[in-house]
């Protein structure tokens, strides 16, 4: 008995060993970093507009401050993406009055804090209005998130993601843009989303874009040929955000 017990119990351990040794491969694999661009906007500074955004970091968040922002916009990065790597373009949105806040995540997966966003908004009781929103897997947290939390947030912002609850009846704002071009988004599960989210979702399928364009990291795995660069797709991306916000309100 005594020989089965402890039998039983080096294999439950060496399977937990080798299930953690996996893990950390899994996670450790394929990671995005910021490149160069990232580094440059994640300062503060007046590189993109006459608003001057100040950027400052703090218990692992981002935060982009615009003078007087009407907007407020939480961030969720997408999977093992290194979350400072959207300096650009969440520094081209402050440049228009929209506070924005990125938002760490444990092994760069929101999946592993999906509630990265509670407690944030008290911290601003001047912005009246705000969004979620996420790239790829942050996009599918945010909505998860925002599904839960409609009654503080106006909308919901999806990069090159989907949402993976019905929120068709939330009353969210929901802004959703992709790259023509992408190669990693499921386009099966994207749009089989589609009926899950509000009737008046507005939608920009950026022609050449791909779907790491919307950070700056690089290169990702999978990803198709973009026609387009990193600056017009953070441009059009921006535009089509302001557009639909300021019309919502």
């Amino acid at each position: 008995m005594k020989k089965k017990i402890k039998f039983i119990s080096v294999t439950f351990i060496s399977v937990i060993i080798v299930l953690t040794a996996v893990f950390f491969v899994f996670v450790n694999t394929d990671r995005y970093h910021k490149d160069e661009t990232a580094i440059a906007a994640a300062v503060s500074d007046n590189i993109v507009s006459d608003n001057i955004v100040t950027v400052t970091e703090t218990d692992g968040k981002l935060i982009f401050s615009p003078q007087n922002p009407e907007y407020g916009l939480i961030f969720y990065p997408g999977g093992k993406v290194e979350y400072s790597s959207y300096s650009p373009l969440m520094h081209s949105l402050a440049a228009q009055n929209v506070l924005c806040i990125v938002t760490s995540m444990p092994f760069d997966l929101a999946v592993f804090n999906q509630n990265a966003a509670d407690g944030i908004q008290e911290n601003y009781p001047s912005v009246k209005h705000w969004y979620i929103g996420g790239h790829s897997l942050g996009g599918v947290m945010a909505a998860s998130y925002a599904s839960n939390h409609t009654d503080t947030f106006d909308g919901l912002i999806l990069l090159a993601s989907y949402s993976s609850v019905d929120i068709s009846s939330s009353g969210l704002n929901v802004i959703s843009i992709y790259g023509s071009n992408d190669g990693v988004l499921n386009m099966n599960k994207y749009n089989e989303s589609l009926s899950l989210l509000p009737a008046d979702t507005k939608e920009l399928v950026i022609n050449g874009g791909c779907h790491a364009y919307f950070g700056s990291y690089g290169t990702q795995k999978g990803d198709g040929k973009p026609t387009i660069t990193p600056a017009e797709q953070v441009q059009q991306t921006t535009e089509f955000i302001l557009k639909n916000i300021v019309l919502y309100v």
